[in-house]
């Protein structure tokens, strides 16, 4: 699987698509509330991820793809 290319490819009210390499996955706000208080711009901004990674520079946010295939392996622990 290629996964040298990464966009977002929409936003709703509760998350956004992520298109990386052949594949595509919703990261929903419920999981990822970091993003909440993004502007559409930092969200749809970020460079070219590693092979298993996707970084927001302008968020200071990353995303091991692992996760979003497999959530149950990473288990999500954010403080307000």
């Amino acid at each position: 699987m290629n996964r040298s290319t990464a966009e977002v490819s929409g936003i709703s009210s509760l998350g956004f698509w992520l298109l990386a390499g052949d594949r595509e996955y919703f990261v929903p706000f419920d999981d990822y509330p970091d993003f909440l208080q993004a502007t559409v711009e930092q969200i749809y901004r970020l460079p070219t991820p590693s092979p298993t990674q996707i970084y927001w520079p302008d968020l200071d946010i990353d995303i091991d793809l692992g996760a979003l295939e497999q959530p149950q392996n990473y288990p999500l622990a954010f403080k307000r």
